[in-house]
């Protein structure tokens, strides 16, 4: 996929303010600090369409950015860590859950894992309630330029090993390094492949519906 396109749409501080969903929306979370805004930034080639900050926490709404004007690149707060008033912590919070658990479009989410570390109980409990409402999800472990691939090999295997003793299903998995760029074709020819599927799912109920009507 060439991202020929990629334009700030909204900020959205709930579910309820956030734009029509129109677009197939892929949504990006992880715990904060994980490298979530310079991936975005990676994958779409802007420099500073998601702002990177050394503060964790510091996204609080629901961006939404448009790419190729065809699908919706959607960045949520992070999990974790935030450095707020407890009050505002919880809300933030408390809209991504509502957007992942609500959110019409949603097409797939991107959960982010740091790959210097081997496993992370925060990940696995935020993983395993994704999986508990069934949203589609994939893995991306972010900032694979930090360690040895060796390292960063082992710590995924780990990471595949724990998802199986919780009795989890292990999912599409990507790896990426933004200052290298790496996993930036993986990542986008994948997501071409989910639009692919979604729009011949389209066509196909689009030519059942038709056929009814003419019955």
């Amino acid at each position: 996929m060439k991202i020929t396109s990629a334009v700030f749409n909204k900020s959205a501080s709930d579910l309820a303010s956030c734009p029509r969903a129109s677009l197939p929306e892929f949504a990006f979370i992880g715990r904060s600090n994980v490298g979530k805004s310079s991936l975005i930034n990676m994958l779409t080639l802007r420099k500073d369409l998601a702002k990177v900050s050394g503060t964790p926490g510091k996204t609080k709404l629901i961006n939404f950015f448009t790419i190729n004007g065809a699908w919706s690149l959607v960045d949520l707060p992070g999990y974790g860590y935030a450095k707020v008033r407890k009050g505002e912590q919880l809300g933030f919070n408390k809209s991504a859950a509502e957007y992942l658990e609500k959110r019409e479009g949603l097409t797939q989410v991107f959960v982010l894992i740091d790959s210097r570390y081997e496993v992370m109980p925060i990940d696995l409990e935020f993983i395993a309630w994704v999986r508990d409402f069934e949203a589609p999800y994939a893995l991306i472990f972010t900032k694979t330029d930090k360690v040895s691939r060796t390292v960063w090999e082992e710590n995924i295997e780990v990471f595949k090993e724990n998802l199986a003793a919780n009795e989890i299903e292990i999912p599409k998995i990507l790896a990426s390094s933004s200052t290298q760029r790496k996993g930036r074709g993986e990542i986008l020819s994948y997501i071409q492949s989910l639009l692919a599927k979604k729009a011949g799912a389209k066509k196909k109920t689009t030519v059942s519906l038709g056929w009814m009507k003419k019955k």
